[in-house]
């Protein structure tokens, strides 16, 4: 999201966890959710990530760098990989298979990067120690799991945009690190993700230089999408997202994206404009889709995530994303899950 986020603590709980567990094959392009529980409690970690067993194919696993470990080598000793090692553990416990996403930058504001030590300065894609760790943990990574699917990166327009004399390092880090990975894991499908509402809004529309600095080495073109929050509350309408399907012939996915079942002021939501979002992206880029990953299983409970957000800015951004979940805080479904699984059942049965 571009100066939106994604929750991004429940993975705080994994370190709890450590289930081995076979994944099943599916048809289709693989369907699934981020795993955020409605609270930062152990027991809802689990409830989420059953729910979406029930419902999905694939989570989506997105890790901030662990700079400073990672900096020294790709073995390097991090708790916060095993940390993801259990949460990995657990999601093929349920039958899901993790697409994973390096991301340097924070989550709820795509302008600034994420943890990086104060003691290393004003952080840039040009700082080689950056660089380091990013190639280390996104090798490591490949190394450990040999995804399917793995990001290098997360709405990179966002920040290019913002820091237009950072983007040209941006860039030449993802070549250097796409092409680490494919040696470690050839068989992997390499990408970074782009936020296409902020991309299609442009007065000029989308800036495809933008996406194509990437190339040749965008092994399928990934978006973010969140058009609710950018049309006032609003579904997107029919050819919301022709001018991507025109673009490129690639396989096309969604790393992110969703709509409010329910809002406030500026940005109302309602069931049926969540469901307009699902039947829009399906109508308009299903058959082209390797992956489709919507926000959140649940909703969430914001106060139950104060401490761990701690800014209150941040906070706030992470408010309006908290009632995009195809089900309430408690599990109880909301109308759109009905139209995700007859959605799901559809695209898994379509010739690819």
């Amino acid at each position: 999201m571009s100066g939106q986020g994604r929750p991004w603590a429940a993975l705080l709980l994994a370190a709890l966890l450590a289930y081995p567990g076979p994944v099943q094959a599916q048809d289709g392009p693989w369907m699934g959710f981020f795993p955020s529980p409605a609270r930062i409690e152990w027991s809802s970690l689990l409830a989420t990530l059953r729910g979406i067993g029930r419902h999905a194919d694939a989570v989506l696993l997105q890790r901030n760098v662990p700079w400073e470990a990672f900096e020294r080598g790709p073995e390097a000793d991090s708790r916060r990989f095993a940390d993801l090692a259990n949460l990995v553990r657990l999601s093929r416990e349920q039958g899901l298979e993790p697409i994973f996403v390096v991301d340097a930058l924070n989550g709820l504001d795509r302008r600034a990067f994420q943890g990086v030590p104060a003691a290393w300065g004003p952080p840039s894609f040009a700082d080689p120690r950056i660089r380091r760790a990013f190639k280390n943990f996104a090798v490591r990574i490949a190394r450990t799991y040999r995804p399917r699917y793995l990001g290098l990166g997360s709405e990179v327009n966002t920040y290019m945009t913002a820091h237009p004399e950072d983007a040209p390092h941006l860039v030449s880090l993802y070549l250097e690190t796409y092409a680490a990975v494919k040696r470690a894991s050839p068989a992997t499908r390499v990408f970074t993700t782009f936020q296409w509402d902020e991309l299609r809004a442009a007065p000029g529309g989308p800036d495809w230089s933008l996406i194509e600095a990437f190339e040749p080495r965008l092994d399928l073109w990934v978006i973010s999408s969140y058009p609710c929050l950018w049309l006032g509350g609003r579904a997107p309408g029919a050819g919301y997202y022709a001018p991507l399907a025109r673009r490129t012939d690639r396989p096309l996915a969604l790393g992110e994206g969703g709509c409010a079942s329910r809002g406030s002021g500026r940005r109302p939501g309602s069931d049926q404009n969540q469901i307009a979002y699902l039947n829009a992206v399906a109508d308009q880029l299903g058959p082209r889709l390797a992956f489709w990953i919507y926000l959140l299983y649940n909703d969430l409970d914001l106060e139950a995530y104060r401490k761990a957000i701690g800014s209150d800015r941040d906070l706030q951004t992470l408010g309006m994303f908290t009632r995009m979940g195809l089900t309430d805080a408690d599990g109880r479904p909301k109308p759109a899950l009905q139209t995700w699984d007859r959605i799901r059942r559809r695209l898994r049965t379509s010739p690819q």
